[in-house]
């Protein structure tokens, strides 16, 4: 529906532009106008106005380019797009952060958010394997699909790619916000543990974890204990970072990175209350502890563009040991 009514309208105004040349610049103008009147009156959801940017901006503007022999900018427009639709989407990037702490290695898989299991997810699953963890966390978001039959299917499907997959300090799943009522189908049969209400464990002595169910993740107020020796907290969302929990090392996913970043500026959009620069990566935070936040796995489905720009999906490594300066003191 939103494919079909933004491009019906940006169709006619491709004809004109066709003729009047300097109507080109109407088309991105037009197209976010759309999007933005069809949001205000609930025809579509802000991602479908996004999605209708999109059509705007990688199809008709390139097309009409391309009739008025505009080389330069179509050639610009047509290597953007396909580096945003097809190259980035898939190609994950396996990140390694080091920070200080006990011996530890985590791998944090966040936001695989996929509407079709298939090899990019097994091959996301066969690098967290390879790079064996001590302990696999899951930030949330799993299937976005439409339908409770489709989210079984899809949820099988994911399972079974999950298969053995464990760790020595076990492996763990919180709630996201993309997650229907049931959610069990996505882990059933696995070793993942799913956790739906915030609870802490004490992994080994003095190795403490916090899970947080999805709505303290998005509080400032989160119910995090102070558990003394080395605690980690895992959340959907960063938010709950806001309130300076007493933990050591905080993680979340959820913002995927912005999915389109500007070099120089970053995310465009985080859909999170934390500060930008807080919003990638690892954030040393100023009253004490760490904050990273992974870009993800997978990207927004449904009415949203399919895309990622300057932001590669993200297997995040997190490697806890001793500081290289402690090292080289001792």
């Amino acid at each position: 529906m939103v494919a079909l009514v933004a491009n019906v309208v940006l169709l006619a105004l491709d004809v004109v532009a066709w003729r009047r040349r300097w109507l080109l610049v109407a088309i991105p103008v037009v197209a976010a106008a759309l999007g933005l009147g069809g949001d205000l009156a609930g025809l579509w959801s802000p991602f479908g106005a996004m999605q209708v940017l999109a059509w705007g901006l990688f199809v008709h503007l390139p097309i009409v380019c391309l009739s008025r022999r505009y080389w330069l900018w179509a050639t610009v427009i047509l290597a953007v797009a396909i580096d945003a639709f097809v190259v980035e989407p898939r190609s994950v990037e396996v990140t390694t952060t080091h920070i200080d702490g006990p011996p530890l290695r985590i791998a944090l898989i966040a936001d695989i958010q996929t509407d079709e299991v298939g090899a990019y997810e097994r091959q996301v699953l066969d690098l967290v394997r390879a790079a064996d963890p001590d302990l696999i966390l899951f930030a949330g978001d799993y299937v976005q699909v439409r339908g409770p039959a489709e989210y079984r299917r899809q949820a099988h499907l994911l399972a079974t790619a999950l298969g053995d997959l464990d760790a020595p300090l076990g492996a763990f799943a919180v709630r996201g916000d993309v997650e229907p009522g049931d959610w069990a189908p996505v882990f059933a049969g696995t070793q993942v543990a799913r956790v739906d209400e915030t609870r802490t464990l004490e992994l080994r002595d003095g190795l403490f974890l916090t899970l947080l169910g999805v709505e303290d993740s998005m509080s400032r107020h989160a119910p995090i204990p102070d558990t003394g020796g080395f605690h980690l907290v895992v959340g959907h969302r960063p938010d709950y970072a806001l309130g300076a929990p007493p933990a050591d090392l905080l993680l979340a996913g959820h913002v995927h990175g912005g999915q389109v970043r500007v070099p120089g500026l970053g995310p465009l959009l985080t859909l999170s209350s934390v500060p930008r620069d807080w919003a990638v990566g690892l954030t040393d935070l100023p009253l004490g502890g760490q904050l990273y936040v992974s870009r993800g796995i997978g990207m927004e489905r449904l009415d949203a563009p399919r895309l990622r720009f300057w932001c590669r999906p993200e297997l995040s490594i997190i490697d806890v040991g001793p500081s290289v300066l402690a090292s080289a003191g001792g």
